[in-house]
């Protein structure tokens, strides 16, 4: 894993937790890294940064909307 270091005023309310949280929620939004690899980035477990993601504006569900509604009519066809 790479390491990189990052100068963040010492007046910022964040601590190294949230700052980790919300660098990895939003490569994850993004697509750029997996669920599990966000939850390291973070240090975190998954389940521990999965429950987080909604606190920071993130689905977990990183679906976007217009697979959805097609995903939805598809299984409107399949319905018993």
């Amino acid at each position: 894993m790479r390491t990189i270091s990052i100068k963040i005023p010492e007046m910022s309310e964040l601590d190294n937790l949230q700052l980790s949280v919300i660098l990895a929620s939003r490569l994850y939004e993004q697509g750029k890294l997996s669920l599990g690899q966000a939850a390291d980035v973070a240090n975190l477990s998954k389940r521990t940064f999965a429950e987080l993601l909604g606190a920071y504006g993130v689905s977990l569900f990183n679906y976007p909307a217009t697979e959805l509604s097609q995903d939805v009519a598809n299984a409107g066809r399949y319905a018993v």
